[in-house]
């Protein structure tokens, strides 16, 4: 049984004083590790049930094809709006409370999305716009679980984890495919009889039991439980104690705001580099990933029976893609495998989408590999990014780049209907799509090296 110390000792420090954090417990950890991979990949099954559900919906709502489509847009703008906001608060209610108003966002999102009225013209889709909007609480879920599991793993007891945090934190990142699956499933299963309400209820009730798990059973990080504690200082006009107690963890402190901190000279250059790789990778997410069998159906001829297979296929390859970013992000480096699997993942769709890949088996493989390094790398970027942010905006930096793959979905959603009104879908997935893949990997290669962890987070110092 541990006997490690379990708060931070947040006392006015001696002259020179080193201290260290104390550690979470092997129990502890694991706690914290199942927590966030079930919050995820509820918060993903809520996402991607609009998504799976909108056929229906629109013909609850006597949506034409158009109108479901900007109202979809709309709705990416609100979550957008919602992801930028979400960080700063995180920053400002520590990583605990952050999952909970994420993953109970969530909740309420699903269960006000399965009593909005019908028939009620401009007042139920703008209702229908501005509840949605709110999925954004959900779907930053993820930059929450990068900053709490960045910093446990960070002090955590179990040596394994601290050794290899990448690779164990790419089984909770594969709760995006996980989600997914699961709103298909049961899609699948439950709307001939129950209808899309009773979905969202489905996917209501789980976030509402995590939320409960999360007030019971997670602990606080200690590094957010100093910069709580130095933020106080800094309030009470204190500065001077609030740097001294920093310096004896061995840690940075500023009084400026999370979201001016992600634009400081030290930090602007990753916080504008991962902002346009996320841009214009979304432009493969939502093409490859979203539209999926409508690229299989009218770019390669695939009957869309035959497509949905495909994609289930091609989607449990996806998973062990995270788990397989994750372990090389370890070994390599996570910079160099979230440029590698990009620009692999460019190539694999050109090829699947050239007169090369006619045969099923060929379509399968090619797709299969660009999802798998297209995805995939997601389980190292959203690590890399915590680990290049001090603990006073790391919420906040995760988030914001994160809600940028909203202006990704708008943008290439756009390009990608022009270009294929004019030369076909294939040639719009192709230059849009595939295209827009390989120049994220190589807009990774201008991020820095992660100095502001490695300058922060020392708990065995």
């Amino acid at each position: 049984m541990s006997t490690h110390p379990t708060s931070v000792d947040l006392s006015t420090p001696d002259t020179n004083e080193k201290r260290r954090f104390p550690q979470f417990s092997k129990r502890d950890t694991r706690v914290a590790t199942v927590l966030a991979l079930l919050a995820w990949t509820v918060a993903v099954f809520d996402y991607g049930l609009f998504g799976t559900l909108l056929p229906a919906m629109q013909e609850s709502f006597g949506w034409t094809e158009s109108e479901a489509y900007a109202i979809n847009t709309w709705i990416a703008v609100g979550t957008a709006v919602v992801c930028f906001g979400i960080g700063p608060i995180i920053d400002r209610l520590g990583r605990r409370k952050g999952m909970m108003t994420t993953i109970g966002g969530t909740a309420v999102v699903s269960g006000l999305t399965a009593i909005l009225p019908a028939g009620l013209g401009a007042i139920s889709n703008g209702l229908m716009v501005a509840v949605r909007s709110f999925g954004g609480l959900g779907f930053s879920e993820q930059a929450v679980n990068a900053t709490y599991m960045n910093e446990v793993y960070q002090v955590t007891e179990d040596e394994e984890k601290r050794r290899r945090p990448g690779f164990h934190y790419s089984f909770i990142q594969g709760g995006w495919p996980l989600g997914f699956l699961l709103a298909s499933a049961l899609a699948l299963a439950f709307l001939p009889t129950f209808g899309w309400r009773a979905l969202y209820v489905m996917a209501a009730v789980p976030a509402a039991i995590i939320v409960w798990l999360i007030a019971k059973k997670l602990r606080e990080t200690p590094q957010f439980e100093l910069h709580a504690k130095l933020t106080q200082l800094e309030k009470h006009g204190r500065p001077e104690e609030a740097h001294a107690l920093a310096a004896s963890y061995g840690v940075e402190h500023s009084s400026a705001a999370p979201l001016k901190r992600i634009w400081e000279s030290h930090l602007r250059r990753n916080t504008i580099v991962f902002s346009l790789a996320w841009i214009v990778n979304f432009f493969g997410i939502m093409i490859f990933s979203v539209l999926g069998s409508s690229v299989l159906k009218n770019a390669k001829g695939v009957e869309l029976s035959d497509a949905f297979w495909m994609l289930i296929v091609i989607n449990l390859l996806a998973y062990f893609g995270y788990v397989f970013h994750g372990w090389m992000g370890d070994r390599i480096g996570r910079k160099k495998t979230i440029i590698g699997g990009w620009i692999i993942s460019g190539i694999s769709f050109a090829i699947m989408l050239s007169p090369l890949a006619q045969t099923p088996f060929l379509i399968i493989l090619t797709y299969g590999a660009g999802l798998f390094f297209l995805v995939g790398p997601y389980a190292a970027i959203q690590y890399f990014m915590a680990e290049c942010y001090p603990v006073s905006c790391r919420a906040t930096g995760t988030t914001f780049i994160g809600a940028m793959s909203q202006p990704g979905v708008i943008l290439g959603g756009a390009l990608f209907t022009a270009v294929a009104a004019n030369a076909g879908t294939g040639t719009a997935a192709l230059w849009i799509g595939a295209l827009g893949t390989l120049v994220s990997g190589l807009l990774m290669i201008a991020a820095k090296p992660p100095v502001e962890a490695l300058l922060e987070d020392h708990p065995r110092a």
